[in-house]
């Protein structure tokens, strides 16, 4: 497994890592732009990244220096939102984004708590789902699964034949949503795809979701879309009450959507609109 220290291991910025013993990256791969989980791996001190995501990263990160630190409080709520979840009853999840491993990740967490914990991560990007099958390795008593699939269409991505064997989806899912929505743009109808996801849960089920948005600084999350969309990335934040749509009717936690850093921190937070995300979670009822 991966150093329990928020990184991938080995020397940020470097990508001497490989899931196989194979050429890595394989050549069919396209490194050559920029891909949002690779940056987010750059951010965290990762090694799975290429010239071009540290190109556009650096850019980010020019115009928002602490965001290195934001794409940690996404890790951190994972965990958070994880233990809550477990608590709640929760012992079977669909976390779809999932990213470049990053330890802990969602898997440890839960069976960290219940063994027998269950844990679907979805992705639909090749190099990620690479990583995962190498590096994400469940505890005999639970399961995890690695699926190729598309959140914009729930049908597929919940059908998909290796879902089955990891989720009983007659059973309460705890849906994870990380940072994950804001690439999709108003022509993917994002919130008709939470929606058809939200629709084909069980009462129980539990959705966690971050969103990063533009209503703590406009002009610097303005430059870093700006900068997305010149490197041809689909980039989106969204207001607080944009990000409420997602959840739809269904029950909010307490304390609600607010600030990442302010949903259910374990210690004190002096400055929680400091990252540049809402975070909530919601149970159907």
């Amino acid at each position: 497994m991966t150093p329990n220290d928020g990184t991938t291991g080995g020397t940020p910025g470097t990508t001497t890592g490989s899931p196989s013993d194979g050429v890595w990256p394989p050549p069919e791969f396209d490194t050559g732009a920029p891909h949002s989980a690779r940056m987010y791996d750059y951010w965290l001190g990762g090694k799975d990244n290429y010239p071009a995501d540290r190109q556009l990263a650096d850019m980010f990160i020019q115009q928002i220096p602490s965001l290195p630190a934001m794409a940690r409080e996404n890790r951190d709520f994972v965990e958070r939102a994880t233990r809550y979840l477990t608590a709640a009853g929760v012992t079977q999840f669909l976390d779809i984004g999932t990213g470049i491993p990053t330890s802990p990740n969602l898997h440890e967490v839960a069976q960290s708590v219940v063994p027998t914990a269950k844990v679907a991560y979805v992705d639909n990007d090749p190099i990620v789902l690479a990583h995962a099958r190498a590096m994400l390795l469940s505890r005999p008593e639970g399961s995890v699964a690695y699926v190729d699939a598309d959140v914009r269409n729930a049908a597929d991505l919940l059908g998909h034949p290796e879902i089955a064997p990891v989720l009983d989806l007659e059973q309460p899912v705890g849906l994870m949503l990380i940072a994950l929505l804001m690439l999709l743009g108003p022509d993917d109808d994002p919130q008709g795809a939470v929606a058809a996801l939200r629709d084909a849960l069980p009462s129980g089920s539990h959705l966690a979701l971050t969103h990063p948005t533009g209503d703590f600084d406009p002009e610097s999350m303005g430059a870093v879309t700006a900068f997305a969309t010149g490197g041809g990335m689909t980039f989106v934040p969204r207001s607080q009450a944009e990000v409420a749509e997602f959840f739809g009717d269904w029950e909010l936690v307490e304390p609600g959507i607010v600030p990442v850093r302010a949903w259910r921190p374990t210690g004190p937070v002096d400055n929680p609109r400091s990252a540049y995300y809402w975070a909530g979670v919601a149970r159907k009822p």
